[in-house]
C-alpha cells in the first residue's frame, strides 16, 4: 500500500520560510512525476510545483517561481517543497501528489501553511 505523509507545516510570518517534506512509502511500479498542491479556502486546488522524475525538468505557479524550490532524496524517499519569502496568499492546505506512470494518482493527507501578514 503505497502511503504519502506530509509534515513541515505551520505558521509563519510574511517573509519568513517553511520547508515541507512528503515521505513516500509502499511499492510503486514507477513514478512520473511528484509534486505539490496547495488549496485554500473555497478556492480550487491549485499545481505549486512539480518534478518529472526522469528528466529532473521542474515547473512551478507563477505566483511561487523564484520563491519555492521542489526537490527529491531518492534513498530517503522524500519530496521536499522549500518555501521562502511567504506571503499571506501562500496560506493553504498543502497536498503532496505522486504520479505512476500507470495507474491513479497518489495524495497525501495534506499539511496546513498559515502565514501571518
Amino acid at each position: 500500500q503505497v502511503q504519502l505523509v506530509e509534515s513541515g507545516g505551520g505558521l509563519v510570518q510574511s517573509g519568513g520560510s517553511l520547508k515541507l517534506s512528503c515521505k513516500v512509502s509502499g511499492n510503486i511500479n514507477g513514478i512520473n512525476a511528484v509534486g505539490w498542491y496547495r488549496q485554500a479556502p473555497e478556492k480550487a486546488r491549485e499545481l505549486v510545483a512539480s518534478l518529472i522524475v526522469t528528466s529532473g525538468r521542474r515547473n512551478y505557479a507563477d505566483s511561487v517561481k523564484g520563491r519555492f524550490i521542489i526537490s527529491r532524496d531518492n534513498a530517503e524517499g522524500t519530496v521536499y517543497l522549500q518555501m521562502n519569502s511567504l506571503k499571506a496568499e501562500d496560506t493553504a492546505v498543502y497536498y503532496c501528489n505522486l504520479e505512476p506512470f500507470y495507474g491513479i494518482d497518489y495524495w497525501g493527507q495534506g499539511t496546513q501553511v498559515t502565514v501571518s501578514p
